[in-house]
């Protein structure tokens, strides 16, 4: 191991990885507990080496969340597959930039972004609760979302936090499913954004096996319940964790923006 790891916060560190599992699998921004408990955890190893263990944490759960929803939740595959192939190479570059370019940059526009999403919910209270087919334009949609997922994907390599939430909201005012069919669409995409961001923060030698490993079994069990939970509780659920972890992504980001401008 690169570090010493004391018993009672590795199993901490397994806890925030199941939690963080659930909260993806039902709205996404898993990695806003993930990502932090490593960080804290391990505030001298390197970034790149944090995310790269969060990345291999990641890829788990959003696997097995993948899995459990397209087993109940019919996917659009002439959709699906075209953004899904696309977000792979643009997570893998978003990884490479994540060595160049500092994420607090980046973090103001994050939250610019996460105001208009929180905005858009509110403000359309029926968004995601029923599907609306009247916004499926075939061509127009599909090109609107791929180029969303090749966005959304890009933030993903270099960042991480929040994309589900994304995803997920394009999904809804783009193409215009309710939550939970949009929420088995965004974790087969994510999942292949966390694989190609993994593969180049693996070839780089920034991942923690051991650790992302096992954490990524917590996961697993975080995401076969979250999963589970969102499909029995239903879109109106789904809504309602969706807006509290945006507040928290939000506060979070605040934060860290507002630290990095005493410094």
């Amino acid at each position: 191991m690169p570090f010493d790891l004391d018993p009672g916060l590795f199993a901490l560190l397994i806890v925030a990885a199941i939690f963080a599992g659930w909260i993806d699998a039902v709205v996404g921004g898993g990695g806003l507990v993930q990502l932090p408990a490593l960080l804290v955890a391990f505030p001298t190893a390197p970034p790149a080496l944090m995310l790269g263990t969060n990345k291999m944490a990641s890829v788990c759960g959003t696997t097995v969340s993948a899995f459990t929803y397209a087993r109940k939740i019919p996917l659009e595959h002439r959709l699906l597959w075209p953004t899904v192939g696309l977000a792979l190479l643009g997570s893998g570059a978003g990884a490479v930039a994540a060595l160049t370019v500092a994420a607090s940059a980046l973090k103001p526009i994050i939250i610019a972004v996460l105001l208009a999403v929180l905005v858009l919910v509110i403000t359309r209270p029926r968004l995601g609760l029923v599907p609306q087919p009247k916004l499926r334009t075939p061509l127009r949609g599909a090109a609107l979302m791929v180029a969303a997922g090749v966005g959304v994907a890009f933030y993903d390599g270099m960042i991480g936090p929040g994309t589900g939430i994304f995803l997920s909201i394009a999904f809804t005012a783009i193409i215009g499913f309710d939550y939970i069919t949009a929420a088995a669409h965004t974790k087969v995409v994510n999942a292949a954004t966390n694989l190609g961001s993994l593969v180049v923060f693996a070839l780089q030698g920034n991942v923690w096996w051991v650790l992302g490993l096992t954490m990524g079994l917590g996961c697993m069990l975080g995401a076969w319940f979250g999963a589970r939970t969102a499909m029995a509780r239903g879109s109106g659920f789904v809504r309602l964790v969706l807006v509290i972890v945006v507040l928290a992504l939000l506060a979070r980001l605040s934060w860290d923006v507002w630290n990095t401008s005493r410094a």
